[in-house]
């Protein structure tokens, strides 16, 4: 089956709106949490990202309730790096659970678990399932602990075999233990199964009806739950048939063997039902409905995602420890060149040279200074831009694509695209201010940018240094949310900023039809022509005279085009995070 409607409550949810955030839950197979966070603070985070609470005690009060329904209380301050691959499961699940969902939907979550981490995941479920109406829905390929489940529902190759009661399993598939079903489902394509589940399904469905209706009559269920009969396809071709049966007689008479045992009573709990309040006029007791929970608004969630990532980034000793060594030694090798940045400029004279030979050789000695110091100025510039652009590319190529899948999940459960964004911006721009600062203090320590209007040039100066790390910085953090790994996104980042240093033309002039086509897309051309225009006039015409490329853009040309830089990475980054890029 392909195609069909899904009915919730009641109503249709392609034509009437899809569930809620808080009405449906979603236990993935991979890893949802943070290595870095505890297991209290990874369900603290998903509670104040998914549910508005009234105060802090509610909030404590929900995360208290999950961490004992799947007893992560006793090592609610465990990191979870250290957690076992049960726990892990069990941690996904009770990040689910902070929203009470009404349907539980859980994709392997026994995958890869030894067999008490998998009983225990299961007992888990089905007691959830026994909560307030729940549904839990479990997709697995496991065979143990089936008598755990209502019913179970077997795909084959896309096509439904069985639908039914765990205690009919055995018997459908004439195989004597469970474990023999697939080898079973094997030996036929899945074209006769259907068909063969086609012309026995109702059979089935009647046998529960009657077993449902028979409870009714004795008075252990109050309200019938009708099944759903499937329509037979009358044309199918029924020449090969898994039931090894004479007529359908001998079916019934087979099904009347199977145990359908008679649902437990649930006591249910008075915490766990909604309040009861007297009505003193009626003297009646009213049951109070429990308050629906609302996603929280933009400014709670940017909140709570930026204050959760600067929390992992410095319990990251590697990052933090990376993010200094390049705070400090990039701008030690810019200084290095300082010296020759800072030697003596000199000017042609005023008057027309002397055309003999001493002449000639103070000429070409001017020109020779000119063209050295005016190479280091451009030179200091460009080195700054170049090291800039590779704190960019390593400030955001794996801040995405590297938690892509918890990204994801998390959007699933109702976090807004733009509260993300506006928390990796948030926490991107203080790293790029510190870094562009840190660069142009440091270097001008050593080497005083020779700016033409006084105080305003040196504002010009960190201007485009900030502008510069942060239109990399964020062309990466574009290119990290379209990838679907942090590997493609690091590579790529990569390349973009190689390519800075020979496309920009500092070194080499590029043709003028290449780099009409290359220089609107190249960070480094942009900031290091702004610098150089915001210089005092005999440098910059020092610097034009040992270089064909364009320079003719002014600075403020220069920083309208990386603000449109910068721009562009934000959209291709709010595209990215918007986009699903989950694995069917």
């Amino acid at each position: 089956m392909s195609e069909g409607n899904i009915y919730w409550e009641s109503r249709d949810l392609e034509e009437d709106g899809d569930l809620e955030p808080a009405e449906l839950g979603y236990v993935p197979q991979f890893s949802i949490a943070y290595d870095e966070l505890t297991v209290d603070e990874s369900i603290e985070a998903v509670t104040k990202l998914r549910v508005k609470t009234r105060s802090l005690d509610d909030l404590d009060t929900r995360i208290d309730r999950v961490l004992e329904e799947t007893g992560l209380a006793p090592i609610a301050d465990r990191l979870v790096k250290v957690l076992s691959g049960g726990q892990k499961r069990r941690l996904g699940l009770a990040m689910e659970l902070v929203t009470d969902p009404k349907l539980l939907l859980c994709d392997e979550v026994t995958s890869g678990l030894d067999p008490r981490s998998e009983r225990d995941i299961v007992r888990r479920l089905h007691a959830l399932s026994r909560r307030d109406g729940r549904i839990v829905l479990s997709v697995t390929h496991s065979l143990a602990h089936l008598e755990l489940y209502d019913s179970i529902l077997v795909l084959h190759e896309g096509r439904v075999t069985y639908h039914g009661p765990p205690a009919g399993l055995t018997h459908y598939f004439s195989v004597a233990d469970t474990e023999e079903i697939y080898p079973r489902l094997a030996k036929q394509d899945s074209n006769k199964w259907r068909k063969s589940w086609g012309k026995h399904s109702n059979l089935y469905y009647d046998k529960i009806e009657r077993n449902r209706q028979k409870l009714i009559e004795s008075g252990d269920l109050s309200v019938p739950i009708k099944a759903k009969k499937h329509p037979t396809n009358k044309d199918d071709d029924l020449a090969t048939q898994p039931l090894e049966f004479d007529n359908e007689e001998s079916v019934m008479d087979e099904l009347e063997k199977i145990s359908l045992k008679k649902p437990k009573r649930q006591k249910r709990k008075i915490e766990d039902s909604a309040p009861l309040v007297l009505d003193e006029d009626e003297d009646t007791i009213v049951i109070e409905e429990p308050e629906p929970i609302t996603t929280p608004g933009f400014a709670s969630q940017f909140c709570t995602l930026l204050a959760r990532r600067w929390k992992i980034f410095l319990r990251d000793r590697g990052q933090v420890f990376l993010q200094l060594a390049i705070m400090i030694c990039f701008p030690l090798l810019v200084i290095l060149f300082a010296e020759q940045g800072n030697a003596h400029l000199p000017e042609y004279a005023d008057s027309g040279i002397t055309y003999n030979m001493d002449g000639i050789e103070k000429a070409k000695s001017i020109a020779a200074q000119r063209a050295k110091v005016g190479g280091a100025v451009s030179g200091i510039i460009m080195f700054q831009v170049v090291l800039l652009a590779l704190m960019g590319s390593n400030n955001a190529a794996r801040e995405i694509a590297g938690e892509r899948k918890i990204m994801e999940k998390e959007r699933f459960g109702g976090v807004s695209p733009a509260a993300y964004l506006g928390s990796k911006i948030a926490f991107l721009m203080a790293i790029i201010l510190v870094q562009s600062l840190i660069m142009g203090f440091a270097v001008e320590i050593f080497w005083s940018f020779k700016g033409g209007g006084g105080q305003l040039d040196h504002l010009d100066h960190f201007m485009f240094l900030i502008l510069t790390n942060a239109a990399v910085t964020f062309i990466c953090l574009g290119i990290s949310s379209l990838m679907k790994t942090s590997e493609q996104a690091s590579l790529l980042s990569i390349y973009l900023v190689g390519f800075q240093l020979p496309l920009s033309g500092a070194v080499l002039t590029l043709p003028d039809m290449v780099g009409d086509i290359t220089r609107p897309f190249i960070t480094a051309y942009w900031a290091w022509s702004g610098s150089i225009s915001s210089l005092d006039s005999k440098y910059a015409s020092s610097i034009k005279e040992i270089t064909s490329t364009k320079l003719e853009f002014g600075a403020s040309t220069c920083l309208y085009i990386l603000c449109a830089q910068i721009t562009a990475g934000l959209i291709a980054t709010y595209l990215g995070i918007r986009r699903h890029q989950w694995d069917h």
